[in-house]
């Protein structure tokens, strides 16, 4: 298979999207998004698309993908109008409907409508969005085949074009068969664009199925991690990890955050221990319900939360723009997701910070992730003793967070943790009134 490869200069000439191809109607567009000039990997994947080719784009996280598929096939449908035209398959539901968002923006203009089918929600809901006919539908592989087998009426078989976003991911989910199945009933006459942070034996092998001929675009080589992002380690025993966090968050209050953990109990555990020192966190992790999952995202991007307590649920994809500060309190034990992990912050040219949470435990997953990102990170400076001086109001902290799990536990076996229920949270009125004064300033040594 004969394959092109177009690579990216950083010298290049400042061009519009104008000069790429894009029609007049979605260039205004473009500007009223104050998108003013495109990103690397959009001046190289449109023009290609607008020429009809199939796509492998490489690109580092927070590189501009979403507009480099969108713009092209609005173009597309703007010239061939038509219902199932395109279909975005992501590997997460917060992804789909980020995706769908920015679609619906781009596409605000000319009229087009979007179908996000993702788990977690009505099936019966999704097949009467289904039997309105949208112009793209964004779906997650296992429910897009869902639907395939059991939705009386609803094929793709006009199918025009086809994007699997974040490839990799939805391969390393064990997606592997719901794609094949898809592949089957799509026409092979269509366009195709796989776009992948990274180039995986899967993603490889996937490209050979279903890709002609295609334009390989590349961003970026090599791992990287972008020149705006100061990364940060700090190396503590594992026994103080609440007690350092409370201390950073402390020290840079002010600023927004995304804490991410390894586990879905954990997340909620430190949410709860946050708000019982007086800090508006939230939890978002795989097992909330789909509903909870969007209400706790919303709550975080339209900044009535600052910390957003995660797993690696939304550590691909997601656009915040207000993300300040990203803390890894637990290791990622792939060293590439530490890649996406950061990649929440410093996003499309603004800078940010992000440190890292290294115990006794934690160092060969650490060194794996210095040599990924080929950089040897500089240390977090903290003053021990300062650090100390919280330790008491986080044990107690630590103690009510722990009944507080306990009681949920009791009531419903569920780990969902009602952002406006005082009660389920935990948070005791003596104890927010206590460290009320502690949200905007740090805590001052007895």
């Amino acid at each position: 298979m004969s394959e092109e490869i177009a690579k990216l200069d950083d010298d290049d000439v400042l061009v519009t999207f104008k000069d790429l191809g894009v029609t007049d109607v979605l260039c205004e567009t473009c500007e009223t998004l104050k998108w003013k000039t495109p990103t690397k990997i959009q001046k190289e994947a449109i023009p290609v698309a607008l020429q009809g080719k199939d796509i492998i784009g490489l690109a580092e996280t927070g590189s501009g993908k979403t507009g480099a598929f969108a713009i092209p096939i609005l173009q597309a449908l703007l010239e061939n109008p038509q219902r199932y035209f395109a279909l975005i398959l992501t590997p997460t539901r917060e992804l789909a409907f980020q995706i769908s968002e920015q679609i619906e923006a781009l596409g605000s203009s000319i009229g087009v409508k979007c179908a996000v089918i993702v788990g977690g929600m009505d099936m019966m809901a999704q097949s009467l969005m289904l039997a309105k006919k949208p112009h793209i539908i964004i779906a997650t592989p296992g429910r897009l085949v869902d639907h395939l087998e059991n939705t009386k009426g609803f094929s793709l078989r006009n199918l025009k074009m086809l994007v699997m976003d974040e490839a990799d991911r939805i391969l390393n989910m064990d997606f592997e068969e719901e794609v094949d199945k898809i592949l089957k009933v799509i026409p092979r006459e269509r366009r195709t664009f796989l776009f992948s942070a990274t180039m995986t034996k899967k993603v490889q092998k996937l490209h050979r199925a279903s890709l002609v001929d295609p334009v390989r675009v590349e961003v970026s080589t090599k791992f990287q991690t972008v020149e705006q992002l100061q990364q940060y380690y700090i190396f503590i025993p594992v026994k103080y990890k609440d007690v350092y966090l409370v201390h950073i968050l402390n020290e840079m209050a002010g600023n927004s955050f995304m804490v991410f953990m390894a586990t879905c109990n954990g997340t909620v555990r430190v949410a709860l221990l946050l708000r019982n020192l007086g800090l508006d966190a939230i939890p978002l992790h795989g097992q909330m319900s789909q509903n909870k999952r969007l209400a706790s995202l919303n709550k975080f991007k339209s900044k009535s939360r600052s910390i957003l307590i995660s797993t690696d649920v939304s550590s691909r994809g997601l656009d915040i723009p207000h993300v300040d500060v990203v803390i890894n309190f637990d290791m990622p034990t792939h060293s590439k997701d530490y890649i996406h992990r950061v990649g929440r912050t410093a996003r499309a040219g603004r800078s940010g910070k992000a440190i890292t949470l290294v115990t006794q435990y934690d160092i060969e997953l650490y060194q794996r992730i210095e040599q990924l990102i080929s950089k040897k990170l500089p240390l977090y400076q903290v003053e021990d003793d300062e650090v100390m001086c919280l330790q008491e109001r986080v044990a107690e902290a630590q103690r009510l967070a722990k009944m507080n799990m306990k009681d949920m536990g009791d009531k419903k076996g569920k780990r969902d943790l009602d952002d406006d229920e005082e009660g389920a949270m935990g948070v005791r009125k003596k104890n927010i009134g206590r460290h009320k004064s502690n949200k905007s300033k740090k805590f001052k040594k007895k």
